[in-house]
């Protein structure tokens, strides 16, 4: 998006200490989140392979002390997603903002909880005291903690995101990297500079804050961060600037036990990656095609879509855009739905002049697809769009010839398994290069899940043709060898 806690008897002393909920969980976690080893577009999520897959909102979880993000979470688990994204703190909006109804990235006055504290000086542009880039809030981090243990507690990832573009003067004027907002006066008198360590209070500030995150996080797995979201956004995120944050997150690690996956913001729905830093390991689009998978698949890492947006309030073309990107070989689908407010942090909230969907049914259909992942090997999968030799879509009728070239995407295990999706028409007809073998095939509705047909067939090799049920907008097909 543009815009983005005592006893002592005969003699003993007992101690008796109560832990928080993020100390008790730090103590027990695994291994945090890592590439698969086997195949590192995807991911280890405690000892499973995982792709990430969410519908969550808008980023302001822990920014904004009134969203209660436990109902939040709760919805997140039920539909059985296994991530969430949300800003740091550096950044915030103010009501109004893009015109987002409910915004959770614009916390109403005095309810904005930064990492950096208030100081006793008047005269920030929020109303509110100016902050001291020196000093931490300490309310901040328990906050985050508990949102981050949380979220553990329901198998939820969350990729924590540092910075943000910032996209407009009404931003800059609350922005606590703003000189007039800190009482260090750091930072430059354009926001087009503030990632660009032209101010070095500022950088150092930043820095140290990156460090502070890092270190406290540290005994989490279920984390991973980006430095910044949206780069690309507006001009004056330097090349050093961005080097600079993610040494720090490596050096604040390197005396620490864990060891976290860095994601960074690449471009808005593709572009090639030319010199990819090496520490990172998840590489960000929005609004993503599945070109931006194509042309960056070699590199060994995983790429993200990590925001939809901008294509109105339609479940379609987000339910779309997942499933060609999951099915051209992405890691991670992050859908931004806007029905999770403040008032209805559950995800119920209408959809009021939002740049971009979100609700019940749309999560339902992002289930769908995510087990229809989860139901292969997909670990031991790759895109191959050529084992699909033709593809053509007719109308609902069998009566009706197919006339048109679908667009049709596959991620293939070649001989075991088979995962296809074809987008338009109503009725599809597939011709697949299959080695010969016991097949079963199953028609799958992508907004119900259910199976809408299922054959067994045997097949002696070179091209089978399969014909689809009726369908509205798309359809998945699962085809698996069936003595696997």
């Amino acid at each position: 998006m543009s815009r983005d806690f005592s006893l002592q008897p005969a003699g003993f002393l007992l101690l008796f200490v109560t832990l928080a909920p993020w100390e008790s969980a730090i103590e027990q976690t695994p291994a945090p989140l890592s590439l698969h080893p086997e195949n590192p577009h995807y991911f280890l999520f405690r000892g499973k392979p995982a792709v990430l897959v969410t519908s969550g909102e808008h980023y302001g979880a822990v920014l904004n002390r009134d969203f209660d993000y436990i109902p939040y979470l709760n919805e997140i688990q039920t539909r059985g997603f296994n991530l969430t994204r949300s800003f740091a703190g550096t950044y915030r909006e103010v009501p109004g903002s893009f015109g987002i109804s409910g915004n959770t990235l614009a916390p109403e006055p005095g309810s904005y909880v930064a990492p950096w504290a208030r100081s006793s000086v008047p005269g920030a542009g929020d109303g509110g005291a100016k902050f001291d880039l020196k000093t931490w809030n300490a309310a901040y981090f328990t906050r985050l903690k508990d949102f981050i243990a949380q979220a553990g507690k329901r198998g939820i990832v969350v990729e924590l995101v540092f910075f943000c573009a910032l996209y407009d003067d009404d931003l800059w004027a609350v922005n606590p990297m703003n000189p007039r907002n800190n009482v260090q006066g750091a930072g430059p008198n354009s926001r087009l500079e503030v990632y660009s360590l032209k101010d070095s209070v500022l950088s150092v500030a930043q820095e140290a804050l990156v460090r502070k995150i890092v270190a406290e996080l540290n005994g989490f797995d279920n984390l991973y961060y980006e430095v910044c979201n949206e780069p690309y956004e507006r001009p004056g995120l330097t090349r050093e600037w961005n080097e600079r944050m993610i040494a720090a997150i490596v050096e604040a690690e390197r005396g620490l036990p864990a060891r976290h996956l860095i994601a960074q913001g690449i471009a808005v729905r593709s572009a090639r990656i030319g010199d990819p830093h090496p520490q990172v390991s998840v590489f960000n689009f929005h609004a993503a095609t599945s070109e931006s998978v194509a042309l960056n698949y070699h590199l060994g890492k995983s790429i993200a879509d990590d925001e939809t947006g901008g294509k109105g309030t339609a479940d379609f073309p987000y339910r779309s855009e997942g499933w060609q990107f999951l099915l051209a070989g992405g890691g991670v689908f992050s859908h931004l739905d806007f029905s999770f407010t403040v008032e209805r942090p559950d995800g119920t909230a209408a959809l009021k002049g939002a740049p971009g969907g979100g609700g019940p049914a749309i999560r339902k259909q992002i289930e769908v697809l995510k087990e229809f992942i989860e139901s292969f090997d997909f670990v031991s999968m790759r895109p191959d769009n050529d084992v699909i030799k033709s593809c053509s879509v007719a109308g609902p009728s069998p009566a009706d010839p197919p006339q048109a070239k679908g667009s049709s995407r596959a991620l293939v295990s070649p001989g075991h398994a088979y995962a296809i999706y074809v987008r338009g028409g109503t009725r599809t007809e597939l011709e697949i290069a299959l080695p010969a073998g016991r097949y079963q095939a199953e028609w799958v509705n992508t907004g119900t899940g259910a199976i809408e047909r299922s054959e067994t067939f045997e097949h002696h090799g070179e091209v089978r043709k399969l014909t689809s049920p009726a369908y509205a907008e798309d359809i998945a097909l699962r085809l698996k060898r069936a003595d696997d």
